[in-house]
């Protein structure tokens, strides 16, 4: 069965709880009394409520588990109202064997706000070194150590709720702008971010998004893979042309568009398009605000058909439907992050060197946790990278420099380029 992933939220901590997004639905389709199995195989009885769209009596996993807002459950449904929960904890930095605490201790991370505004706000990950408690001789000099380059620091961007407040619909999804941190003084309380200019040309802006409900509409069709057609005025169809998973919807672009004969031809689902203050009662909408929405979660992200089918057979597409296509999407730009942080930690080792896990683990600290490391590693050991040689003891030989290894791929990607491109002028040209 489909594993999915469910971000903790404050307010699922404090009922105990978790939401029933759109995308769970297919996990959970029925209300009733449910089982939840931990991989310790300890259960813990539920109840699935769709009419309030909620799952209620998690507050017993939360706590045993230990988790916070931002960490993660794996859901595997395994028939008959039971379900195996994994949980995934976001893990601090871990001092190496016989350090000692104090100035020896590896930095904590911890998110600061440094920029928001009503739909975005842009968190720094920075690093925290404890203070020297009293009892702890002073040292003029910390004692020698392996020479660490300075780790690089993460910005996220998070998606805010569309109402301020509104924690429970703020999910993940931006990218992360991948710099250096400066190492912090010896009892600083919080280490000074200095950002490393990249000397690549900057890229260039983004193009801003468009205002005219036809012309978002075209860009949501191009960027998710539609075929936008207009079979009558202020009708616009947006077809997913995917065989058996096809499947087509219609929009009126006004209530006067209902009343034409096309309206109730040739479409699975029919959406009026309305401001998000207009709430007509047995109409499906869509609102402008969502449209524009689902435009920038797409420019992020991949988004597909498949991925919004579910949102339109709900039928009713607002911004609170859209903020939890943000999770999809902040699922996807955490692991493009996650996977530059590691490729960036191990540019500071030169070819040929041997890579242990645990300490390129110690280094990453709470921006990458153990089991999407492993995972990365895995992928670079395989082709088009070929960067690590899996070794025995948790160990792996970087096989090129990094550096090396991205200018290779660069060049790999342009060759398949103009390929693609090639290819694709002989066929039209064929046409």
């Amino acid at each position: 069965m489909k594993q999915v992933r469910y971000i903790i939220t404050r307010p699922c901590l404090q009922e105990g709880s978790l939401s029933l997004l759109k995308y769970l639905d297919s996990t959970f389709p029925e209300s009733g009394p449910a089982t939840l199995v931990d991989d310790r195989g300890r259960e813990y009885a539920v109840e699935v409520d769709r009419a309030a769209r909620r799952v209620w009596g998690l507050r017993a996993l939360y706590h045993e588990g230990n988790l916070g807002v931002n960490d993660v459950l794996l859901l595997t449904p395994q028939g008959e109202g039971r379900y195996a929960v994994e949980t995934v904890v976001k893990p601090h930095a871990s001092p190496l064997p016989g350090s000692s605490s104090g100035l020896d201790r590896q930095p904590e991370a911890r998110r600061v706000v440094i920029n928001a505004t009503p739909h975005v706000r842009e968190v720094r990950m920075e690093q925290v070194r404890p203070q020297p408690t009293r009892e702890q001789p002073h040292r003029e000099t910390p004692p020698a150590r392996e020479n660490i380059p300075a780790e690089p620091s993460v910005t996220v961007r998070l998606a805010a709720a569309p109402e301020a407040g509104t924690e429970a619909r703020t999910q993940a999804q931006a990218t992360a702008n991948l710099g250096t941190t400066a190492p912090a003084q010896a009892g600083a309380s919080t280490a000074p971010v200095a950002t490393r200019h990249d000397p690549r040309p900057a890229p260039r802006a983004a193009a801003p998004l468009p205002t005219g409900v036809n012309e978002q509409l075209t860009e949501l069709a191009r960027l998710t893979g539609y075929r936008l057609t207009t079979p009558a005025p202020g009708i616009v169809r947006l077809a997913a042309e995917l065989g058996t998973h096809g499947y087509t919807v219609q929009l009126a672009l006004s209530a006067d568009a209902l009343r034409e004969p096309a309206w109730r031809e040739g479409a699975n689902y029919r959406l009026l398009v309305l401001p998000e203050s207009e709430r007509p009662q047995g109409v499906p909408r869509l609102t402008r605000e969502a449209l524009g929405a689902l435009i920038e979660h797409a420019r992020l992200a991949p988004l597909s058909p498949l991925d919004l089918h579910g949102y339109w057979k709900a039928g009713n597409l607002d911004l609170e439907s859209a903020a939890s296509i943000s999770e999809l999407v902040g699922a996807h730009l955490a692991q493009r992050g996650a996977f530059s942080f590691v490729l960036l930690t191990l540019a500071a080792h030169p070819a040929h060197s041997v890579i242990t896990v645990s300490r390129l683990a110690e280094r990453l600290g709470s921006g990458v946790n153990l089991a999407e490391l492993q995972t990365i590693l895995d992928t670079l050991t395989r082709t088009p990278f070929l960067a690590l040689t899996p070794l025995p003891g948790g160990q792996y030989l970087l096989r090129a420099d990094v550096r090396d290894l991205l200018a290779d791929l660069a060049e790999y990607a342009e060759g398949v380029r103009r390929r693609v491109r090639t290819s694709g002028e002989t066929v039209g040209a064929r046409v």
